[in-house]
Formats: structure tokens, sequence, C-alpha cells
């Protein structure tokens, strides 16, 4: 048996929130994810009563949350446009205080592999800045796996010398974009590993990351490159990379994402079975 919580994303049930927040309860989730980029919970409208009240409506279902999702959909890499999306990005964490939890996951580019290379030096700066604010908070941004090799994020995370920007690892994301094996990834970015996402794929063929990651949302999960599955219908091996994570110590949220599929709560309701069919 491991000790690991299920939670699932709001959003991947594809209805309003307070509906999302009834049925991550009514399928057996503990924990859920929210976005807080979007709407009333953007940082431009988000407000601590309203995280609050929020709070409490999640809590009245037996729910925590697991994490925030910051993802501001740009990514760091324009040092004119860092500073106004740092700042929402701490905004992010401010209220994340607020539901409870101490991460934000969000993307913050493709890392190059080069240090030496211009956007590496952008992309450090700026989260230099981002991991000096979540360590006087005690808290995390968890870049989220996927745009770059495992050893390639965890080499670019060695040099700010800080947890304060850790990593949400997705494991679809690794099989549908880089190739890479999540398995392995779980040991090399031991060390950083805060919050995780259980999603499934396939990769299709071969298709540079810097055009995958370029693309807009909607065009990203329309690419032909890869197929985003079902828990289990995919290419990871989950009792495989939920051992690796008991290995390494984690010991907290997989968080069902559930991005495409024509019968969202069905998938997902499926994935939290198949987590129990292998933790408990």
């Amino acid at each position: 048996m491991y000790n690991f919580s299920i939670g699932v994303m709001l959003e991947s049930f594809h209805t309003d929130i307070m509906t999302a927040i009834a049925k991550a309860a009514e399928v057996g989730a503990s924990g859920v994810q929210i976005y807080a980029t979007k709407g009333e919970l953007s940082p431009d409208s988000l407000t601590s009563a309203k995280a609050k009240e929020l709070l409490k409506v999640i809590k009245s279902h037996g729910l925590v949350v697991s994490a925030l999702c910051g993802d501001l959909g740009q990514g760091f890499y324009r040092p004119d446009k860092n500073p106004s999306l740092i700042e929402k990005s701490k905004r992010i964490l401010d209220f994340a205080e607020a539901f409870e939890t101490n991460i934000v996951t969000t993307h913050i580019g493709v890392i190059p592999s080069n240090p030496d290379h211009e956007r590496f030096k952008i992309l450090q700066a700026a989260c230099f800045e981002l991991a000096e604010y979540a360590d006087s908070k005690n808290a995390h941004f968890a870049i989220e796996t996927g745009p770059e090799p495992a050893e390639v994020l965890k080499n670019f995370l060695d040099t700010l010398g800080s947890k304060g920007v850790a990593v949400n690892l997705d494991p679809a994301n690794f099989v549908m974009v880089t190739g890479d094996d999540p398995v392995q990834a779980v040991y090399t970015l031991k060390d950083y590993i805060v919050h995780t996402h259980a999603k499934d794929g396939h990769r299709n063929y071969y298709r540079d990351p810097e055009k995958v990651y370029g693309l807009v949302e909607s065009e990203m999960l329309a690419s032909p490159s890869f197929t985003e599955l079902p828990l289990g219908d995919g290419d990871v091996d989950f009792p495989a990379y939920i051992k690796a994570l008991d290995d390494i110590g984690y010991h907290g949220f997989l968080t069902i994402e559930r991005e495409v599929g024509d019968e969202p709560e069905k998938d997902i309701r499926r994935a939290v079975d198949f987590l129990n069919s292998i933790i408990k």
C-alpha cells in the first residue's frame, strides 16, 4: 500500500467551478487543483475574501486544495514582459495561502540545454526572483515537466540554489513530447518534486518541443504529434512511476488532469479507480 492522495484539476470536468467541486468529491478525490489565472479567480480579480469563501465550499465537500495553477500562458521569455508576469505570479502565490496551499504550478517556457543561451539566462533571472519570493513564504512555484528533458530541467534548477522554484511532474508530457522515461525522470528530479499530475498519453511522432509549446493551448491540445489518453491507456507505466515516487519519499498528490475527451467525468472517475487499484 502506498501513501498518496488523489486530486483532480477542477477544470478537467469542463463545467462551472461549484459543480466541479461537487463532482470531485463524488468521484472519490480528496483534493482539487484550481486555475488561478482566469475570470474571477485571476490575480487581477481575486480577493482573499473570495478565496476563503471558495475554500469553505471546498472543505464542505471534504476536500483540500492540492495546488493552484498559475500558468499565465506566456512563459518568462521576454525581459520587457517579465516584471509584470512575475508580479502576477507573486500575487497568485499570495492567494495560495488563503486556499491553504503553498504550491503554484506553472510553465516557464522551454529551457535551453546550453546555460550560455540567452533564453536560459532570461529564464534564470526570472526564476531567481520567483524563488526568492517563494522562499520568503516557505512555498513553491512548481515548473510543469514536458518542454525539456528531465536532465535539462534538473541542471537549470541546480543553478538557482533554491527549492522555491521546484517541479510539478507530469509523466504524460514527457511521454508525449520529449520522449523521456517518466520513471527515470522521478529519480532525476527527486530533490525538486512537490506536486504531480496523473495524465497519460502516446507520442505519434516527434515534434520539436519548441514548436509544440509555442502553440496556443487549443492548438497544442489538437496537435497531431501526440494523443492524450485516459489513465492506463497510454504509455506511462503507472505502477513503476508510482513506485519511483514512493522510492524518493514523495507522498503528496497525484492530481488527475484530463484536458481532452467527450466524457471527462467518466474518464476522471475511471482514473480515480485506476490509481486506487495501484496505491491501495
